[in-house]
C-alpha cells in the first residue's frame, strides 16, 4: 500500500497573502466598534426604563468608542479619503460596502444622542436619536464578524457559524462591564443584565467555534486559536470573562467587586478580539492551514456539508 503523501507547500511560502491590516489598528476597530453598538442597545434600553445614569454613561460611551474605531480604521487606510470613497457605491453583498454604510448612518446618531445627554439641548431629538442608535447596535456590533468570515483566511473563514454571537456576546458583554465599572451598583442593574447575558453567549460560542474547528469541518484549524501566545491570550479572556462573570452577580452591593468585574470584562472582550485576529493571521501564514482542509473536503462525497 502507498502511504499517505505528506504535507508540502511550493517552498514553504504560504497559499495565500496575509491581510495587510495592522496592529493595533484593525483589532481596536473590531473591540471599539462592537463596544459602541452595545452601549448603544444599552443607553436605549436604561433610558426606557429609567436608569437616566446608566444611560448617560452608555450614550457617552458609545460616542467615544465609535469615534476611536473610526479614527483606528481611517489611520490603517492611510488618509481619510479612502473611507470616503467606500461611500461612492451600495453593494449588499460585500460586508465593507454595507459595514461602511452602517458606520455613516450610526456615527452620527450616536453623537446626537450623546450630545443631547449632555447638553441638554432638544431633549425630544435626543431620545430619537438614542432610539435610532440603538436599533443599529446590533448591526454595528456584529458586522466586524462577517466582514473577517468573508475573506480567504482560513481561521476565520470557517468560522463564519459561530464568529457573529462571539462577536455579539463580546460586545455585550464589554458595553455591561463599562456599565458597572462606571455606575454604582444600584442604577446599573440592566448593565449586570447585559453583562452576564454577553459573557455567557461568549462563553459558549467561543467553545463551540473551537469544538467545531478542531472536529471533522475545521481539521486543525482550531490550532491557531489555541497555540502560543494567541492561545494563551484567549485563554486568559476566558479566564477574566468567567471570574468577572461571577463578579457581577455577587457585586450588586460592593462598588469595588461592581467596578472590578466591570473592568475585567472590558479587558477581556479586548483581548478576545485581538487573538481572534492574530489567529486569522497566523492561519494566513501557514499553508497547511489552506490546503490540508482543502484536500480533505476534496475527499468527501459530492454535496456533503
Amino acid at each position: 500500500m502507498v502511504p499517505d503523501a505528506e504535507f508540502t507547500s511550493y517552498y514553504g511560502r504560504p497559499v495565500i497573502k496575509e491581510p495587510v491590516w495592522r496592529v493595533p489598528d484593525v483589532p481596536g476597530y473590531l473591540f471599539l466598534g462592537g463596544l459602541a453598538g452595545a452601549s448603544s442597545v444599552l443607553a436605549a434600553g436604561s433610558q426606557l426604563s429609567g436608569y437616566r445614569e446608566l444611560a448617560r454613561v452608555a450614550k457617552v460611551g458609545a460616542l467615544g468608542a465609535i469615534s476611536l474605531s473610526a479614527v483606528a480604521l481611517i489611520h490603517d487606510l492611510g488618509r481619510p479619503g479612502r473611507f470616503a470613497n467606500m461611500l461612492r457605491v451600495f453593494k449588499p453583498s460585500s460586508p465593507m460596502s454595507v459595514g461602511s454604510w452602517l458606520l455613516a448612518g450610526y456615527g452620527p446618531v450616536a453623537g446626537a444622542a450623546a450630545v443631547s445627554e449632555m447638553t441638554g439641548i432638544l431633549p425630544k431629538a435626543g431620545t430619537a436619536a438614542t432610539l435610532g442608535a440603538g436599533l443599529l447596535g446590533p448591526a454595528i456590533a456584529t458586522y466586524t464578524a462577517a466582514l473577517i468570515c468573508d475573506t480567504a483566511v482560513p481561521a476565520w473563514h470557517a468560522g463564519y457559524r459561530e464568529m457573529p454571537y462571539v462577536f455579539a456576546g463580546s460586545a455585550a458583554s464589554a458595553a455591561g462591564g463599562l456599565g458597572l465599572l462606571v455606575t454604582r451598583p444600584a442604577d446599573a442593574e440592566p448593565a449586570r443584565n447585559l453583562a452576564v447575558f454577553g459573557a455567557t453567549v461568549e462563553l459558549i460560542a467561543k467553545r463551540q467555534l473551537i469544538r467545531r474547528l478542531a472536529g471533522s469541518e475545521g481539521q486543525s484549524l482550531a490550532e491557531p486559536y489555541e497555540a502560543g501566545t494567541t492561545g494563551a491570550i484567549l485563554r486568559l479572556a476566558e479566564f477574566l470573562t468567567a471570574g468577572a462573570l461571577a463578579g457581577a452577580v455577587l457585586g450588586r452591593r460592593s462598588r469595588a467587586v461592581s467596578a472590578l468585574a466591570g473592568a475585567s470584562l472590558v479587558a477581556a472582550s479586548a483581548m478576545t478580539r485581538f487573538g481572534i485576529f492574530e489567529a486569522g493571521m497566523a492561519s494566513a501564514r501557514d499553508p497547511k492551514y489552506t490546503i490540508v482542509p482543502q484536500r480533505r473536503l476534496a475527499g468527501r462525497p459530492p454535496g456533503a456539508a
